[in-house]
């Protein structure tokens, strides 16, 4: 969208904000850059002046290069981008030290410590002052927005219905309406809290159907549909492997199952750091299109090629390192139970998440509200990630959340003053439950378990459900005292790693996922000749959260309850009676659906119980979430439940102290916060446990839709007799 005629000739005034913004740049950047040499024996300066025009040539030459940067990184792409911004930092950096008067500088060496111990203590500099630890990754984006809207500082967006409608959609991943409840009266979220407060917004929940875990969410939230997508993990028949989501092969393929073409984001949409695209027709940073690269290179050149955002973002970044490693430390020293081991590549992951990827977002959505894209849909797995390891409700859990709703409060400053009158909408995926592992509560992993109820010897064939290189649980916990836990690359930590890894290799097969082709009905076929694969396991289990999976691959089809019990009479009386399982789900010859707990069996198609009721502690959801979750195409043959305490404490199929997937707890109690204008009808909605609420990714992904056609961002979409949207 062109800017208004007012907003140009804004764009050749300054505000008072502009000078003050400029004038505290210079100062701070001249005050860092005076310390940084302070510190560094190989550079002098002689004139505390010529501080001041050191820092003003940086920012001039960070001026005069950007368009020439983002040039180069529209032909080199992301890769490109960095390591032009990195070598133009340091070239501006060693020009400024080297050739103005007042100063004696070394190599360029000496320069780059300059750089890393200035944006070291621009960093204190802003904590001290109590500045938000990501307003300056957009400063300069956002006094740019408001000089092209002639909009003052701290002044809201005039003319407002002068500019077209957009929406921006964030999602929290993992953040569970009783997390955010509490974290609104810890003082933990402001930004929400005023939005609640003045009525701008509604504060509402829905229920994330099982499998409650991110890709299944996602991809409904997204396209609309979440059938092809009964786990995180799960065994395909059709492709004799085990299909992991965070891989980019597997989502593109899982995507391109269930795209019609008219996803959320389609007709000029924008979406970053999703697992699936939304038919967008810009991704940054998804998973789904990661085998064509990370995004357009130029849209990365602002975070790139800023004086100091990089280098600023990689030093915080160790220093949240050295934190999580601090903090899980101190979980140890003071017995917190439940724990996990907060070891192994967690502490680098979170620290790339939480800092460097945060500050990566926080610039690519300040940017496309700043160019006007119709919609943009965005994933924060900050929270998420730290609460797998810490639990849902620890200090430094909420206090990633808190940072999030920081960044959410600076991209509504963006939007007030963006080409287009963005209304935000705030949801999670799901929501995430506390308890020990199944490890913890058993002595024995859920793959070790299964192996010795099926009397197999672990180097016997179920051993070789670990073909793939990974325990078919998704999990490396190990004996002893079950905590110690090494991230494994096909789990959900390890989604954004994967992404960037498999977008650096562009053209390059994945070893692990196998080739695929998607054909007309979008089923799956294998790509390549079947004889070279090898002989199938004897069992793959797999956990997702408390949900749990068990197959038999070797079988054509899946196998019903009678015969897992003719072939292994100890596995189904010995999944029941295990005090960290509450349901297990198998399927009878005529296509009933039974569930079976310690003290009975329901038949979850007829209602018909024996004894106690095993699926009453689940809520009442419970009978119709198992019901569609088992009779989806690639289901486990056993699906499990771990059991539930009165506390909603549940137990994970893998190392993680906090999980969802299955059902118990607050993981099923996703967020929505909306716009007061935008309503939700009465009729849409459906009882849980004395809630009306929205049930499933796909309620509120056509609720979404809704809510663009009647802002007008996209035309009326008609529905087929699925309820789908078949036209863009």
């Amino acid at each position: 969208m062109s800017v208004p005629a007012r907003g140009r000739l804004a764009t050749l005034r300054l505000t008072a904000a502009d000078v003050r913004g400029a004038a505290w740049s210079l100062v701070s950047t001249a005050a860092g850059l005076g310390l940084a040499i302070w510190v560094v024996p190989g550079v002098e300066v002689t004139n505390p002046w010529s501080l001041v025009l050191a820092a003003l040539a940086v920012a001039v030459g960070d001026a005069l290069l950007r368009p020439v940067l983002r040039g180069v990184a529209r032909r080199s792409g992301v890769v490109g981008a960095l390591v032009s911004g990195v070598v133009a930092q340091v070239a501006v950096a060693w020009a400024a030290l080297t050739y103005l008067p007042g100063f004696r500088s070394g190599t360029w060496t000496d320069v780059l410590a300059v750089l890393v111990i200035a944006a070291v203590l621009m960093a204190l500099g802003r904590w001290v002052v109590g500045a938000s630890d990501n307003e300056y990754v957009i400063g300069d984006l956002l006094r740019r927005a408001r000089r092209q809207a002639g909009v003052p500082r701290g002044a809201a967006a005039g003319a407002a219905a002068e500019r077209q409608a957009g929406l921006l959609v964030v999602l929290l991943d993992g953040v569970a309406r009783p997390t955010l409840d509490y974290a609104l009266q810890a003082g933990l979220a402001p930004t929400v809290a005023r939005w609640l407060g003045d009525g701008s917004h509604h504060l509402t929940t829905w229920w994330a159907r099982v499998p409650a875990t991110t890709p299944a969410s996602t991809l409904g939230l997204l396209h609309g549909s979440t059938e092809h997508v009964p786990a995180f993990r799960w065994w395909s028949r059709a492709l004799g492997r085990l299909v992991v989501t965070n891989r980019p092969a597997d989502a593109a393929a899982v995507e391109a199952r269930t795209s019609d073409g008219a996803g959320l984001l389609a007709g000029g949409g924008v979406a970053v750091s999703t697992m699936f695209s939304g038919d967008a027709a810009t991704s940054l940073l998804v998973m789904s299109r990661a085998r064509e690269g990370l995004g357009p290179g130029q849209m990365f050149v602002h975070f790139f090629a800023s004086p100091f955002v990089l280098v600023r973002a990689v030093v915080v970044a160790l220093g949240e390192l050295l934190k999580e490693l601090y903090q899980g430390w101190q979980q140890a020293v003071r017995g917190v139970e439940p724990r996990v081991s907060r070891l192994g590549w967690y502490p680098v992951l979170r620290a790339v998440t939480n800092v460097v990827l945060r500050d990566l977002n926080t610039t690519l959505v300040a940017e496309q509200l700043v160019r006007g894209a119709p919609v943009v849909c965005v994933d924060l797995v900050d929270y998420d990630e730290i609460a797998h390891h810490a639990g849902p409700l620890r200090p430094e859990s909420l206090r990633a959340l808190e940072g999030l709703d920081r960044v959410v409060g600076l991209w509504e400053q963006v939007a007030a003053v963006a080409p287009r009158r963005y209304d935000v909408v705030v949801l999670s995926d799901h929501g995430q439950s506390l308890g020990p592992t199944f490890e913890q509560v058993t002595g024995r992993s859920f793959l070790d378990e299964v192996r010795r109820l099926m009397a197999l010897d672990p180097p016997g064939d179920g051993a070789r459900a670990d073909d793939d290189g990974r325990a078919r649980d998704g999990s490396a916990s190990a004996r002893g005292e079950g905590r110690r836990r090494a991230t494994a690359p096909d789990s959900e930590a390890w989604g954004p790693a994967n992404t960037a890894l498999n977008a650096l290799r562009p053209g390059q097969p994945d070893a692990q996922a196998g080739r695929m082709l998607v054909g007309p009905d979008r089923s799956e076929r294998r790509a390549d000749a079947a004889p070279a694969l090898p002989e199938l396991p004897e069992v793959a289990v797999v956990g997702s959260g408390n949900l749990g999976m068990v197959w038999f691959p070797r079988e054509p089809r899946r196998l019903t309850g009678d015969e897992v019990r003719a072939r292994w009479p100890a596995l189904l009386p010995g999944l029941v009676a295990n005090p960290a399982v509450g349901v297990v789900v198998e399927r009878g010859p005529r296509g009933e659906v039974r569930a079976h707990g310690r003290g009975g069996s329901r038949d979850l198609l007829t209602g018909e119980v024996v004894g106690v009721d095993p699926v009453a502690p689940f809520g009442s959801r419970a009978v119709a979430d198992l019901v569609r979750v088992a009779g989806l195409e690639d289901a486990g043959d056993l699906v499990l439940v771990s059991s539930v305490d009165e506390v909603g404490m549940v137990h994970a199929f893998e190392g993680l102290v906090g999980s969802h997937g299955g059902l118990g707890g607050a993981q099923n109690q996703a967020v929505l916060l909306h716009p007061a204008h935008l309503a939700v009808p009465g009729d849409e909605l459906e009882d849980v446990d004395g809630t009306p609420m929205l049930v499933g990714a796909e309620a509120v992904h056509r609720r979404l839709v809704a809510w663009l056609t009647d802002l007008g961002v996209r035309p009326p979409v008609a529905e087929d007799a699925s309820g789908r949207g078949s036209g863009a």
